[in-house]
């Protein structure tokens, strides 16, 4: 009977985690299930915690809600909300010398992303000018960062900081003789 209440309480975790991202990302139930290539009634009971889907049914779900099935079957999302020192991996691009370490768990839907930055000294200008939509936050842990927005450029130092709409046309750089470390906190894009 242990056995029944502990898969009782699996599908309907399962089921509450699949109803979460599903309204998150506005998605209907009877779109989810035809892209899921499972039919409406059935991805409601698996919602309800009524039924448990095969792998390859959870598999149609997690694409239909773009993400990978780790993201139904992972440790809990508690767990994920950590992010110890030992976990940061930088990474750049291939037309960039900045370094980024991902300090947010990236999930569908989220509303936040928060970035440790690491731009090399002496930089001359920066890479380009962006727009997008959303926010974005700016925090100088060391060095100076010059921040331009709509043309006017701004000399940020250790401890300072800046807060923008992501709509203003933005860049910046490290023109000083030291590495500059920041955070960048922003609205996620979706490329």
């Amino acid at each position: 009977m242990v056995l029944n209440v502990e898969s009782a309480r699996q599908a309907a975790d399962l089921g509450s985690k699949i109803r979460a991202l599903r309204h998150r990302l506005r998605k209907t139930l009877d779109e989810t299930a035809t892209v899921a290539g499972i039919s409406k009634p059935f991805l409601s009971q698996v919602e309800r915690g009524l039924a448990t889907p095969s792998l390859t049914s959870l598999a149609g779900i997690a694409t239909a809600l773009g993400v990978t099935l780790q993201y139904f079957v992972d440790t809990p999302s508690e767990e994920r909300s950590v992010r110890r020192a030992g976990q940061l991996r930088f990474f750049s691009f291939a037309d960039s010398t900045d370094l980024f370490a991902r300090l947010t768990n990236s999930s569908v839907g989220s509303q936040l992303e928060s970035i440790l930055v690491r731009l090399p000294a002496g930089k001359p200008s920066a890479a380009e000018v962006t727009t997008h939509a959303g926010e974005e936050f700016v925090y100088v842990i060391s060095g100076e960062l010059s921040l331009t927005l709509e043309g006017k450029t701004f000399k940020l130092n250790t401890g300072d900081s800046a807060h923008y709409e992501s709509t203003v046309p933005h860049s910046w750089a490290n023109t000083g003789d030291i590495e500059t470390t920041l955070v960048w906190v922003g609205t996620p894009r979706l490329f």
